[in-house]
């Protein structure tokens, strides 16, 4: 019985010609032949507003494309979230994206002043990150700060978990043989839906 994926491609070009693309289409490819049903979201393409007030955070309406990729979120049982590391964290289109789904009675909620309720415990993650530095000297000397604060005041503050990352680094060196195994780690994991 395969799962429910869904693949958020969060490369702000819309060109589509980056190694994020090519790394989402692999999961999403190999993914659907081995059973599963998959869903891809292409942030991109979207045409939704910045939020600018915590009003429009906690009681603003949702445009469609929001609302769509909420719908899509609840029927995912795993997501993969893949973007390229800017200025340390996502780019800034992603974090707006994130920012108009994750929404308090959506993501989460206040139970009855009691705490936080999670709303989306249930589901599992991988990140996706390429990078042009070694991903060892992100993730060690820098801390990977823009990922854990995906990793925790979003995903996890909404309930989502395991949350697994794949942190792929120089990726604008040209060595085809690299990028060709890391495609192929894609394919296994879409494969596994992991």
């Amino acid at each position: 019985m395969g799962k429910h994926i869904l693949v958020i491609q969060g490369h702000p070009d819309p060109a589509g010609d980056h190694f994020c693309h090519a790394l989402a289409e692999a999961y999403v490819q190999d993914a659907r032949e081995a059973g599963h049903e998959v869903r891809l979201i292409e942030v991109a393409t979207l045409d939704f507003p910045l939020l600018r007030s915590k009003e429009e955070f906690d009681n603003g309406t949702p445009v469609e494309v929001i609302r769509r990729a909420q719908e899509s979120i609840n029927w995912a049982e795993h997501l993969v979230i893949v973007y390229p590391l800017w200025l340390g964290s996502l780019p800034a289109l992603l974090k707006a994206f994130l920012e108009q789904v994750f929404r308090p009675q959506f993501a989460f909620d206040q139970s009855n002043g009691k705490g936080w309720r999670k709303r989306l415990s249930g589901k599992s993650a991988r990140i996706v990150v390429t990078m042009g530095m070694p991903a060892p000297i992100y993730r060690w000397y820098f801390g990977a700060h823009g990922l854990k604060s995906l990793k925790r005041s979003i995903l996890g503050f909404s309930g989502i978990g395991p949350i697994r990352d794949s942190l792929i680094g120089m990726v604008e060196a040209e060595d085809g043989e690299r990028r060709g195994r890391w495609l192929e780690t894609m394919r296994r994991l879409g494969r596994e839906g992991r």
